[in-house]
């Protein structure tokens, strides 16, 4: 038998997508990748020294639970001198990237049947999460009009008696949003605890992003090295949360995955350390290549009410295509060979849209959206 969760869990579109076009590229098609969001660039030399040198020094043994104590004071350091917070280190917990950390808060918060707001559109695993946990997803839509933002209003006409929790994501995947000051206060505001994934930090080309612990301390942060510092398989994130949830998240850390990786937590110590100038330089690249993929997508036709401002990522109205988002993102893929993501794998409100990514070189990015013009002129 297999259990109920695990058939009813959804699959991530997006890797069907990608999938696909692996099995394309071995039959020796190219294929250009503008569907996967993971940083192009390789690891930044302080990175990839730190983890040579922890394993040449032996740091191959078990951690902390919480994770390594200077590895929890650099990122409390990180989050004073970026936003001007103090953050105890004993209220950080590290893991094997963001997506543990998460099932670690869900569970920690969730009783059978208990409520999470979401955004709709927002990140796919959001809702499996949370149903895994025993909780239910409680969609929001969110469009364009109003640039994908989460309100407090729209917030509060969902909260009901199980609502436990709700998910904020700024910058956003996949409509690259970024929540104003404004709009995070009132959200702080409301009752249930916010949980903000704040994994895109860091990756913000106009305006800035604000965490939400500058707005409440009773806020649960997910955090992680994958996007800014193009650690994505070195695998290390991280939570901050109040100190009431600490032990309980501590003993489910200790039972189900004990420890972060050793020798990688050593590297994210001088990824936050030492890795300034890398940082900004894949930045500059990404706004360069923001820049061109906007321009070029609504020269193809493509909406976009609202430019993003964060992450990398550009979602784009592409109903007057086709209302299936799905079949329209694999047609493009069949018949131009650019790997694109289907708009309803973020939820029923973002079918009709694809979403592009441009952690690709802008070569690469440049050849894609040739090859999609060319589509679209035989369509």
């Amino acid at each position: 038998m297999i259990s109920r969760r695990a058939e009813e869990m959804t699959p991530f579109l997006v890797m069907d997508v990608l999938e696909r076009a692996r099995a394309m590229e071995r039959e020796g098609i190219d294929v250009v990748h503008l569907e996967v969001g993971e940083p192009d660039f390789d690891l930044p030399a302080p990175i990839s020294e730190a983890v040579t040198k922890a394993l040449a020094e032996g740091h191959t043994h078990y951690t902390h639970s919480l994770g390594d104590p200077e590895l929890r004071e650099a990122i409390a350091e990180h989050y004073n001198e970026r936003y001007g917070l103090s953050v105890e280190p004993d209220r950080i917990v590290v893991g094997s990237g963001t997506s543990p950390a998460m099932m670690l808060v869900f569970s920690a918060l969730l009783e059978a049947g208990d409520e999470v707001i979401v955004s709709d559109p927002g990140y796919a695993c959001y809702p499996n999460f949370i149903r895994f946990a025993g909780g239910a997803p409680v969609p929001v839509p969110v469009s364009e009009a109003d640039g994908f933002q989460l309100s407090a209003e729209a917030i509060s006409s969902r909260i009901s008696d199980r609502t436990r929790a709700v998910v904020i994501n700024s910058p956003s995947n996949p409509t690259g949003t970024v929540l104003s000051a404004g709009r995070m206060r009132k959200i702080a505001g409301l009752s249930p605890t916010v949980i903000s994934d704040e994994i895109y930090h860091g990756l913000v080309y106009e305006g800035k992003e604000h965490s939400i612990l500058e707005f409440t301390d009773d806020a649960i942060v997910l955090n992680g090295f994958s996007k800014l510092y193009a650690m994505t398989g070195l695998r290390l994130g991280y939570l901050i949360a109040p100190q009431k949830f600490i032990r309980p998240i501590q003993k489910m850390q200790q039972n189900l995955f004990i420890c972060a990786n050793s020798a990688v937590q050593r590297a994210g110590i001088a990824a936050l350390r030492k890795t300034g100038e890398d940082v900004a330089r894949m930045r500059r690249t990404y706004d360069e290549r923001r820049r061109y993929m906007i321009r070029r997508l609504r020269e193809l036709g493509f909406g976009i009410a609202s430019e993003p401002t964060g992450a990398f990522y550009v979602f784009v109205n592409a109903r007057h295509l086709s209302g299936d988002s799905y079949a329209l993102a694999f047609d493009i893929l069949e018949r131009a060979h650019v790997g694109v993501t289907p708009g309803v794998d973020f939820g029923a409100n973002g079918e009709g849209y694809l979403r592009f990514s441009y952690a690709n070189s802008l070569e690469r990015i440049a050849e894609g959206l040739d090859r999609i013009e060319r589509y679209l002129e035989k369509r």
